[in-house]
């Protein structure tokens, strides 16, 4: 099984932007059983061709382990009874092709279970039943957050921005609106 694992983690970390990472479960041996079992499991990964397995909680950067954690659910959703997941810059250090595929990704996973994620890019956004915006301001000499719901026009001006920066025209405003018909997920 955790060879099998390992397969199906490395082809849907190919879709995630880490064509050539290896990942592998090794299995220790318990000096005496436990609940937990006879074995210890730990994740072992090589991001880059060339370079020895290591730890997985030692080496991965928070985009990675955000990814392949992505990539675990995928290929395992129902394997740990965790029912909300939260990702958070999931798409760091990715773009263009690799961060569709993350954000459809997460879509699929979202009709079994509950998912947040917080990105910066439209290509994820896209896929979003809920889209939200993290709004700081300043008020009274103090930093205050607030999250809005973006819903309809709105949420088409924050696809907006989110793909063109500060300057939304109208040529941006039909790529987010073309986007969003894109990103369903049936």
């Amino acid at each position: 099984s955790a060879a099998q694992l390992g397969k199906s983690v490395e082809q849907e970390l190919a879709d995630l932007a880490m064509p050539k990472a290896h990942f592998e479960t090794r299995l220790t041996p318990l000096d005496e059983p436990s609940s937990e079992g006879l074995e210890r499991g730990e994740f072992y990964l090589s991001a880059n061709p060339g370079e020895m397995p290591q730890q997985l909680a030692k080496i991965a950067s928070g985009g990675e382990l955000s990814r392949i954690m992505l990539a675990l659910k995928r290929s395992s959703p129902e394997g740990d009874g965790v029912h909300t997941l939260i990702f958070d810059e999931v798409d760091a250090g990715i773009g263009g092709e690799a961060a569709t595929a993350v954000g459809e990704k997460i879509a699929r996973l979202a009709k079994e279970m509950q998912v947040l994620c917080v990105t910066h890019l439209p290509q994820v956004a896209a896929f979003a039943d809920h889209h939200c915006q993290v709004v700081k301001e300043e008020k009274a000499g103090r930093t205050a957050t607030d999250l809005l719901s973006l819903i309809g026009d709105d949420r088409v001006r924050e696809m907006a921005r989110m793909l063109g920066g500060a300057q939304v025209t109208e040529r941006t405003l039909e790529h987010a609106r073309e986007l969003l018909s894109q990103s369903v997920i049936s």
